[in-house]
């Protein structure tokens, strides 16, 4: 697969990078996971597609990608199309945009969350303050919320695909602006 390099005379600042994930999908999918792949990025997408050992009959796929803020979003609403499918975006801060991760499971649908440079979830003041208001006083209440805003639920259903695919490659993909 060729790697792109960022356009010449492109601001150092207006770019950003991330992840796609694509923890497990009906084999019938990956040719057209990857065309949403290549019509957000405007290039060509080679992923190497492999088994999924916790879903059988499931595969998996890692993507890095170079681009401009906002792709991450753009990935995340391109693969809102396709059902049974588990994956997870991340997009790493650039300077005045905050970091992002999406992640998706068919039973839970989609979860987007801010992230910090180490990308740790972030919850910003309103969102604290609405939890507590919510809570009205009870401790579980908030927990379960806080618990909630941080994606427990979606982590608890991901992490055996995502254990599954440790040490896998990870390809790297630049798009051109």
């Amino acid at each position: 697969m060729s790697v792109q390099p960022r356009p010449a005379g492109a601001p150092q600042t207006g770019w950003t990078r991330g992840v796609v994930y694509i923890h497990a999908t009906p084999k019938a999918l990956c040719v057209h996971i990857q065309w949403a792949l290549e019509s957000v990025l405007g290039s060509r997408v080679s992923l190497d597609w492999r088994d999924q050992p916790a879903g059988p009959g499931m595969m998996r796929a890692d993507l890095s990608w170079t681009g401009t803020p906002g792709t991450g979003a753009s990935i995340a609403s391109a693969l809102r199309a396709f059902t049974g499918i588990r994956y997870e975006i991340t997009e790493d801060a650039s300077p005045g945009v905050d970091g992002s991760r999406w992640t998706y499971t068919p039973s839970l649908g989609i979860l987007h969350a801010r992230t910090s440079a180490n990308g740790d979830i972030v919850l910003n003041e309103d969102r604290l303050r609405e939890i507590i208001a919510l809570a009205q006083g009870s401790a579980e209440a908030m927990a379960e919320m806080i618990e909630e805003c941080l994606g427990a639920d979606h982590d608890e259903e991901l992490d055996i695909f995502r254990y599954a695919g440790e040490g896998s490659p990870v390809r790297w993909l630049h798009k051109v602006g």
